[in-house]
């Protein structure tokens, strides 16, 4: 029914509450490595276990959101998310909890996220339209409520380490997503576009093969698509090795622990909750690509630079906050590229598709970031990294195709191209 927000409503408060409790493991699970190994390899080989699933579960899991209902995956994947985390701290109370245990219990988080996100996210147009609701704006809220998320869960995050320790951090997440399915259950219930999409023909291993197919085959078929993952393969990467080895490194040894490493987050999550409110309200009046171009460029090594630089936090969190700033406008300008291009019956199995493709190399970003600290140094490491990550923030200036976000592009699938890979 027109004008009906409610369903649009609910996505957006599980997103903030699932997302608040991921912040939250994403700063409890490095540091409690850190804390009991002293090692950022480690670190890096536990973030790794917690990528490479997403990557396995995103290349073959749109035709599986299909099939069985984007409401019943996203409840089942936050349930399962939710107990694993909840194991963690259990097994470390019990003193039964080994390295490998942990790697273990990560991978299982990650091959169920990506599945539950990727559910959520293909309804926002239809959440949108439901809602009478310009979709840039809807993309501009779905992207500030993930924000507000990050920026709730580092901005107590670091104070929650530092009070009630990692392990108690960790069972406060699994809370959220207990909280998260709930919302999705009451709030998707009875929402047509929410239920099994593929009941005209019965389910096989070859019907499988070509759903799956499909997606793929739209990206590679679609130049401005195919430029946007090759160009975040890169970056996703490089920014895991970032959030999961570097800053928390960095925030350990050389600036206040993990009270720092909270404000350094919020800052960073302020900054991009702001950018994303503001493009939702005003992006539409601007071109796609020459914004995202100057966005882009703020958002890569800067950071990288500054910190290897510094010491003290005033001059990272004035930069984190400008970062913020920049890479809130990113991801509503693709995930509005993405809607606008992608006929509504593929979005699950392209958006799963540009979800594995850009994730190919995540997993290493962390493991290759840990090894190389620890055999180079962190100051080595940081120059390294944020000169990669300047190279593909000059992609949009280099390549065509990037110009096509501005609507000048070619038509596919009877949809014009103008304009998700999140970052």
């Amino acid at each position: 029914m027109p004008g009906d927000r409610r369903p649009l409503a609910a996505v957006l408060a599980a997103n903030v509450v699932s997302i608040t409790g991921n912040a939250l493991t994403g700063m409890a699970v490095p540091w409690l490595v850190l804390q009991s190994t002293g090692s950022a390899a480690k670190a890096g080989i536990v973030a790794f276990c917690a990528t490479l699933p997403v990557v396995l579960s995103a290349m073959a899991g749109g035709p599986v959101i299909d099939l069985i209902g984007r409401r019943r995956v996203g409840i089942t994947s936050d349930l399962v998310c939710g107990a694993v985390v909840a194991a963690v701290p259990l097994l470390r109370f019990a003193g039964l909890l080994q390295f490998w245990m942990l790697c273990g219990l990560m991978a299982v988080t990650g091959l169920f996220h990506a599945p539950g996100e990727t559910a959520r996210g293909v309804l926002l147009p239809t959440l949108a339209e439901r809602a009478g609701m310009p979709l840039t704006r809807a993309a501009g809220l779905y992207d500030g409520a993930s924000r507000c998320a990050g920026m709730i869960g580092s901005a107590v995050g670091g104070v929650l380490i530092a009070l009630l320790g990692a392990e108690h951090v960790l069972l406060l997440d699994s809370g959220t997503f207990a909280v998260s399915a709930l919302l999705l259950a009451v709030g998707l219930h009875g929402l047509p576009e929410a239920q099994p999409q593929l009941r005209a023909e019965p389910a096989s291993l070859r019907t499988y093969r070509r759903r799956l197919g499909e997606g793929y085959r739209y990206v590679v078929g679609t130049p401005l698509l195919l430029s946007i993952c090759l160009m975040t393969l890169a970056t996703r990467g490089l920014d895991q090795g970032w959030s999961a080895v570097l800053l928390p490194v960095h925030a350990r040894y050389e600036l206040g622990g993990p009270v720092d490493l909270g404000l350094l987050e919020a800052l960073f999550s302020v900054g991009a909750l702001t950018g994303a409110l503001v493009y939702g309200a005003v992006g539409s009046r601007f071109r796609r690509w020459p914004v995202f171009t100057v966005a882009f460029l703020i958002v890569g090594a800067p950071r990288f630079v500054v910190a290897a630089f510094t010491d003290t936090v005033a001059p990272l969190a004035v930069m984190m906050t400008i970062e913020g700033l920049a890479c809130g406008v990113l991801n509503p300008i693709l995930a509005t590229v993405m809607y606008e291009t992608v006929p509504e019956e593929l979005r699950s199995r392209v958006l799963s598709a540009t979800t594995a493709s850009v994730l190919t190399i995540t997993p290493l970003g962390g493991l290759a970031a840990g090894f190389l600290v620890d055999s180079a140094g962190l100051f080595t490491t940081m120059l390294v990294i944020g000169g990669g990550y300047l190279l593909a923030t000059l992609s949009p200036l280099i390549f065509p195709a990037w110009r096509e976000m501005d609507g000048r592009g070619s038509t596919k699938g009877g949809v014009p191209c103008p304009s998700e890979p999140d970052f």
